[in-house]
């Protein structure tokens, strides 16, 4: 791999704004295309526990009415351009994406800091739009994996801002207001923190100046710094809970702890040494054990998080409600050999072969681009990581991969939810 082709120093424009606002950009003139992306410091951890789902929904609001315009009128101009623009909330930001033809891009850096600025939350909108939401929490709350995913936030993080779901529940949803997402909206939304990526068929300097001139005056003085989370310990045992959803055929299946944060030392190692376990081919040793020579599962596998806290390393798996148990303690004693022995030297080089590989696919769209300089700015990896990226993989060891998973991953000190037909658990 040549890592001069990859986004670095040389190709990535970084400018810091006077209010607060990071724009990267970085031209890219083989597609009439631009892609701009990026998040604010607003999300969930900035709500009240009785207002959860606020900042989703608020989020959601932006494109709905804005002071120059109409939510039906920001439609037609973006349409009317063959454009996208859409915003969402999480945890910790509210991100954004767009693309267009790069001589849109005026437009949408004006639809956007509409959106972001001086939104209305109309509220015929609004409640339409809760509506909505209400629709999409009643589905959930008959879905096998997403009430498997809440049971497992719940052990994993009690009393923790973690534990709650980003899209909050019908009874905090339902009485939300269009003065409650102003009042949020006021409050949290500000350029301090914010930062902006252009990728595409323009000059970094003229991108950047785009973004000035339609952000760069933005201010609110009393924007909050960013909420601190609060300390979490691991499960100190294996803690267990069973959600019936009777009429279901399937039962689902998390099992886990929480992992490493991104800015932890050990975090690639980490997220390797998931791919061995997890991932790599048919779901790593997890698909082939559970799956695969077990047939215990309709599928299996692990993820790792990597944001700005704990988010959890864990096991998903779809399973037949009379092989829940027999499946659980097969992922158990996966994790267990994980945890005891170091991977072979084969499954080291496979995994590194292909973390470095898939590398160059991942940034050979302007949207990739574009999310991996957001995410060099959002953890403070330097604008040479991804130069450095290749060398950083290819230096992780069995040994690193061993000493992180015996850190967060014990057998016998998991948490483990089952949600499924009443009677599948154990």
């Amino acid at each position: 791999m040549d890592i001069r082709t990859l986004p670095g120093p040389e190709t990535i424009t970084r400018r810091e704004l006077p209010n607060g606002v990071t724009v990267l950009a970085r031209k890219n003139f083989s597609s009439p295309s631009v892609v701009l992306t990026g998040y604010v410091l607003a999300g969930s951890l900035d709500e009240t526990p009785e207002q959860a789902g606020l900042a989703d929904l608020a989020a959601s609001a932006l494109l709905r009415g804005t002071v120059r315009w109409s939510f039906n009128e920001i439609y037609q101009q973006i349409e009317s351009v063959g454009a996208s623009l859409g915003i969402g909330s999480s945890k910790h930001v509210t991100s954004f994406q767009g693309k267009a033809l790069a001589e849109d891009l005026g437009l949408l850096l004006e639809l956007l800091s509409q959106a972001l600025l001086q939104p209305t939350f109309p509220q015929a909108q609004i409640e339409r739009l809760k509506g909505e939401k209400l629709t999409g929490l009643a589905i959930r709350d008959q879905d096998t994996g997403a009430r498997a995913g809440m049971a497992f936030d719940e052990l994993v993080y009690p009393d923790h801002p973690y534990r709650v779901p980003d899209d909050g529940y019908p009874e905090t949803v339902g009485p939300l207001t269009s003065e409650d997402l102003r009042a949020f909206h006021g409050r949290h939304y500000g350029p301090r923190g914010m930062a902006v990526a252009v990728v595409g068929a323009v000059e970094a300097d003229a991108a950047v100046d785009a973004v000035q001139a339609h952000l760069g005056s933005w201010t609110n003085p009393g924007q909050p710094h960013p909420s601190e989370l609060p300390p979490l310990q691991a499960p100190q045992g294996l803690l267990r809970r069973d959600v019936p959803l009777p009429g279901k055929s399937q039962c689902d299946v998390v099992l886990g702890s929480p992992g490493p944060c991104r800015a932890d030392p050990n975090y690639l190692a980490a997220a390797l040494g998931n791919n061995i376990l997890g991932r790599f081919g048919l779901y790593g040793r997890i698909g082939d054990a559970v799956r695969e020579s077990a047939g215990l599962a309709y599928y299996a596998y692990s993820s790792i998080g990597g944001g700005p806290g704990p988010d959890p390393w864990q096991v998903n798996a779809g399973v037949n409600p009379a092989n829940v148990e027999r499946a659980v303690d097969l992922i158990r004693r996966e994790i267990g050999r994980f945890a005891a022995r170091r991977v072979s030297k084969e499954e080291l080089d496979e995994n590194q072969a292909h973390f470095t590989g898939r590398l160059p696919l991942q940034l050979e769209s302007n949207e990739g681009v574009a999310g991996a300089l957001v995410h060099l700015e959002r953890f403070g990896l330097g604008l040479d990581y991804y130069q450095r990226y290749p060398g950083l993989v290819q230096a992780i060891t069995r040994d690193q991969i061993l000493e992180v998973a015996r850190r967060f991953l014990d057998p016998d000190r998991l948490a483990v939810a089952v949600a499924g037909p009443v009677g599948s658990g154990g």
